[in-house]
């Protein structure tokens, strides 16, 4: 994510005040930010819960107003789908299956995100992962 950070430096000069923040994911020492693993997952969370408060955007595609209730299918279970996961969980939305490189998951009712973290963390994979059904990719 530096090359986007140096690009847009480039193109906009090194006094241009929004250069260190316009790209997530940049090394410590060329402008990142040290601990915050939730950074760009919580991003996602904030975009879809704004975008869940506007009625031209719900009304268009047949929902209702908010978080709650909805469903989420996450591609990619690393610190942003983690995270996002955890936030649209903790706002009352589910999230009803997980696909990564190697596995995925389905459960209607609900992924439980935590339980399905450390079990991916400890396994490498969601093969054999008890709250939801595999899917084949």
């Amino acid at each position: 994510m530096t090359w986007i950070k140096d690009q847009y430096t480039f193109m906009h000069g090194h006094k241009e005040i929004n250069a260190e923040g316009c790209a997530t994911g940049k090394f410590i020492h060329q402008g990142g930010i040290d601990g915050r693993n939730e950074s760009t997952g919580l991003g996602v969370y904030y975009g879809v819960k704004e975008l869940m408060k506007l009625e031209s955007f719900y009304e268009k595609a047949g929902l209702t107003k908010g978080l709650a209730g909805k469903t989420f299918v996450m591609q990619g279970f690393g610190a942003v789908g983690y995270w996002a996961s955890k936030f649209f969980e903790k706002d009352g939305a589910k999230i009803v299956a997980i696909i990564e490189h190697n596995s995925a998951i389905y459960n209607q009712n609900g992924i439980d995100v935590e339980s399905a973290k450390k079990y991916f963390n400890k396994k490498g994979t969601f093969d054999g992962f008890r709250g939801a059904t595999e899917q084949e990719l």
